[in-house]
Parts: structure tokens; C-alpha cells; sequence
């Protein structure tokens, strides 16, 4: 017992003195004016952030490069937190912290967001701010700036009940899905950006009318505009950014005109219907870089002239059922930011229904002088190489290639016509197929004029349509008519066209 009561005065003791101890050391720091503090960055800037939207969240790091520890007198906004940015620095969130402490040798990170007011303009603003340091050295600071923009905001699910035209004054922000009523159409000037937020849908029952151009395109994309890696790979060339365009089977007479749709989930999509009138028509559009299917059909009727269909983490074209032309069409298949698992286009007469049952029905469809190419080749891989078949004798299957170059078997001439079938010597080259060289870009223009299918396609077919997707005339130059969307064009003419 006495052991106990002399172990309990010296806990008394010590442990006091140990609190009085440590506190002494955390209050141990220099006093030199000549320890300055280092930064990651010296200035922290954010792509285009939405009006009223807040951003994503960037950092910087504050580095103690000394060996002495350093307290930091004060860190601020130097707007006093008016400009809209927010810190939050060492775990706690607001606009000025006091008396920071950073051992030597050490580091912390400073969180930053910010939240743009409205404007009245069409164009970005710049705002500005720092973040401002004082220490025994004096006033440090590291720049922060973002550019905003207004939009026209779509919240809360958006119901489209009577015709409407989305013009190209402001960029439109789709946080959750639009839907467009049976006997309505939506009219999208040309110009005009569909800004689509995560899982966000264009739903259509009505009519969808997007007029772009040449030189002002429709573009519909997802609303993240910075980086997953930085400098390297921007949200904009990442595939599922939001959900997809549907056509619903009462959806009639919609036409896409120089649109551009890419980054989405499952592309566009068109539900099942009769193909006794037109569904859609495609002309001079870009779908690319899905996460699914890039362009899925069933049993409706569709044209697509001048299109590039391109890069999805399954399937670039699926067609079950109905009635179909492809003409001067580029559908080419090399996703690498996912895994791929189809066959670049998908035949099929029959299609699955909800309750799980299979139903047949006639497949009709024609492509003339297109590409059908990827990375599974002519069929060293997935057996078909490209070209995936699913027929039942329940129904007809039409299929005609003409003036095609395709990455599969050579097939009956039934079938085909005057196509070149990609070999391991012998391939379509394009100009650029992503990767992180080239930021994940891809261009799926012919890089060389012996590129496979450059000067082959059936100038017949090539008359009717005498300018590719860029503009390009298809009737002039030594190397014309092409196979495909695009025109070969010489290194001449390269730097005149839009990249």
C-alpha cells in the first residue's frame, strides 16, 4: 500500500509537469525574419466555374522548409472573402486564421473552392484573389483565380411541355434530366453548349431539333471543365460525365445537324418502335468517347450521313431490328480509358423485351462508303473482329456494305461490294489515337494519303454529298473521294483546317 501512495504523488507530480513541458515546445518557435515559407503553386487557377455553381475543390501546399518551427501570424483572403473564394486551411473552413503553426521540415495543405456571382455576359469574367501569408518574414501570397460564367440553369427535373428554342446567348446547364413531351419539339440553335451534369438525361418524346452548322456546332457535353489528371487528361475527354439522349418510342422527325455529343454514359439511345416513318436523322455530327454503347437503335428507321461515331466502352453502333443507312460515315473503335467489351458495330434481328423475352424482328440496313475499324482488328481478337452478328431465321437480316472499308473477314458478295478488309499489313492510319501524348485527343482524320480507303470510296455516292464533315470537298483534290467521314487533306492544307 505504501508502494501505491508513492507511485500516486509522483503521477501527481509529473504529469503537470509534462503538460507544462510539451506546451512550451509548441510555443518554441523562431523568431528570424529571414524564414520564409514555400508554395506548390503560386497561383491556384480554376477552369470556367458556373455562375451561382459552386467549384470543385483545388489545393496548394505550404511548406516549412526550414529546420526551425514557424507560427503564422495570420492567413486571409486579401478580398476579405467578397471575391466568392473559400479556404479551408489545417481542417477548419472561413477567411482568416491566426497564429498557424508549422514545425520545420514540415507541410500543410490549404483547400480552396469558390462560387461566381451572376453576370449578365456571355463571356467569362475574370476573378481574382490571394490568399495572403504573414510571418516574422513579412507578407507572402499566392494567386487565386477563376473564370465564371453564366448559364441558364435547369434544376430539380425539367419538363418540356410546349415548342421551345434553346439559343446560344448563354450556355445551358442541365443539372438533372430534361424531358421533352410527345407532340413538342425542342429547337437548339446552332452554337448553342448543353452543359449535362452527372447522370443528367435528354429525354425526348417529342421532337428534337439541333440546328448546328460548320463553323457554330451544337455541342452537348458533360459540365465538369477541369482536370482528372492534371495538364494531361481534362473531364471533357472522360468518358460517363452524365447519362445519355433517349428517344422514346413516341418520339417522330427529330434531325441532329453538326452536333457534337460526347463523355456521356450510354450515347444516344432510341428505344424501340415500327419503322414505318423516320425517326432521326444525323447529318455531319460527332458522337464520341461513351462509357457504354455509343449509338444503339431498335427497330426504328434512321439515316446518318457524315458522321463520326467513335470510342465507347462497348459497342460504337448497335442496330436490332429496323431500318438504317449509313452513308460517308467514319465508326471506329479505340477506347483506352476503359475496357472494351463489343465488337465496333452490332447486327442483330432480334431484340430483348422487359420481360425478358426474346422478339425478331427484320433488320434492313445499308453503309456506303464507310469505315468500321478498331482495336480488336480484323478478327485476331473476339472472333469477328469489328463486326458482331446476331441473326435468328426468325426474320430478315439485310446487310449491305458498299465501297467500305471494314476490320473483319472477307465476307460473300452478297454483302459487299468493292470494300477493303483491314489486314495486319494493311490499315486505315489516322492522325492521332489518343493516349497520354496526345492528352487522350483523338483524331479520326486519314493521316497519309496510302491510307486505307483514302481516294476509294464510290464516286457515285460521293457526288450526292460533295463535302465531308469539316467541309472538305470530296469532288476536288488527287486523292478524292475518301471512304469515311473525312477527306484525306496534304500537310499544305492541314494548318488551314480547324484541329
Amino acid at each position: 500500500m505504501k508502494h501505491l501512495w508513492v507511485y500516486f504523488l509522483w503521477l501527481i507530480w509529473i504529469v503537470p509537469s509534462l503538460f507544462v513541458a510539451c506546451d512550451g515546445w509548441d510555443e518554441h518557435y523562431s523568431t528570424d525574419p529571414n524564414l520564409r515559407l514555400t508554395f506548390s503553386k503560386d497561383t491556384l487557377s480554376f477552369d470556367t466555374v458556373f455562375t451561382t455553381i459552386g467549384s470543385a475543390t483545388k489545393k496548394f501546399m505550404i511548406y516549412n522548409k526550414n529546420k526551425e518551427s514557424m507560427n503564422i501570424q495570420s492567413i486571409m483572403l486579401a478580398s476579405g472573402g467578397e471575391s466568392g473564394f473559400r479556404l479551408n486551411v489545417d481542417g477548419r473552413k472561413g477567411d482568416y486564421f491566426d497564429n498557424i503553426g508549422i514545425l520545420g521540415e514540415d507541410s500543410m495543405f490549404v483547400f480552396v473552392e469558390v462560387t461566381v456571382d451572376p453576370l449578365a455576359s456571355n463571356q467569362p469574367l475574370l476573378v481574382q484573389d490571394s490568399v495572403v501569408f504573414m510571418t516574422n518574414a513579412g507578407k507572402q501570397s499566392v494567386l487565386l483565380e477563376a473564370y465564371g460564367q453564366n448559364v441558364h440553369i435547369y434544376k430539380g427535373g425539367w419538363d418540356i411541355t410546349h415548342d421551345t428554342t434553346w439559343t446560344a446567348d448563354l450556355p445551358h446547364l442541365v443539372y438533372d434530366s430534361i424531358r421533352v413531351a410527345s407532340g413538342v419539339t425542342l429547337t437548339i440553335d446552332s452554337g448553342t453548349t448543353l452543359y449535362m451534369h452527372d447522370k443528367a438525361n435528354l429525354i425526348v418524346s417529342g421532337t428534337l431539333r439541333s440546328c448546328g452548322t460548320l463553323k457554330k456546332p451544337v455541342t452537348i457535353r458533360g459540365d465538369r471543365l477541369d482536370f482528372v489528371l492534371e495538364n494531361v487528361l481534362p473531364y471533357d475527354r472522360t468518358p460517363g460525365q452524365w447519362g445519355g439522349i433517349f428517344f422514346t418510342s413516341e418520339s417522330k422527325g427529330s434531325v441532329l445537324d453538326y452536333t457534337i455529343v460526347r463523355n456521356a454514359t450510354t450515347g444516344i439511345t432510341i428505344e424501340a418502335d415500327a419503322p414505318d416513318e423516320e425517326k432521326l436523322t444525323v447529318r455531319d455530327c460527332q458522337f464520341t468517347n461513351m462509357k457504354e454503347n455509343v449509338f444503339t437503335s431498335v427497330n426504328s428507321k434512321v439515316n446518318i450521313v457524315n458522321t463520326e461515331i467513335s470510342n465507347g466502352g462497348g459497342a460504337v453502333v448497335t442496330l436490332a431490328g429496323g431500318e438504317y443507312q449509313f452513308i460517308h460515315c467514319t465508326l471506329v473503335n479505340y477506347m483506352r480509358l476503359i475496357k472494351r467489351d463489343a465488337a465496333c458495330l452490332a447486327l442483330a434481328n432480334v431484340y430483348p423485351l422487359a420481360s425478358g423475352d426474346l422478339k425478331s424482328t427484320p433488320l434492313k440496313v445499308r453503309f456506303d462508303n464507310c469505315i468500321i475499324d478498331g482495336s480488336y482488328g480484323a478478327g485476331n481478337s473476339n472472333g469477328g473482329g469489328e463486326v458482331a452478328v446476331s441473326f435468328t431465321d426468325e426474320a430478315a437480316a439485310d446487310y449491305f456494305f458498299n465501297h467500305c472499308v471494314i476490320a473483319t473477314t472477307a465476307g460473300s458478295a452478297e454483302h459487299f461490294n468493292e470494300t477493303l478488309f483491314v489486314t495486319d499489313s494493311e490499315q486505315p492510319v489516322y492522325r492521332k489515337l489518343g493516349g497520354e501524348v496526345n492528352c487522350y485527343q483523338f483524331d479520326f482524320r486519314p493521316d497519309t494519303a496510302s491510307s486505307l480507303g483514302v481516294g476509294s470510296a464510290d464516286p457515285a455516292v460521293a457526288a450526292k454529298y460533295p463535302h465531308d464533315r469539316l467541309g472538305v470537298s470530296r469532288i476536288e483534290g488527287s486523292t478524292a473521294p475518301s471512304i469515311g467521314a473525312y477527306e484525306y487533306v496534304d500537310k499544305e492544307k492541314k494548318e488551314q483546317l480547324k484541329e
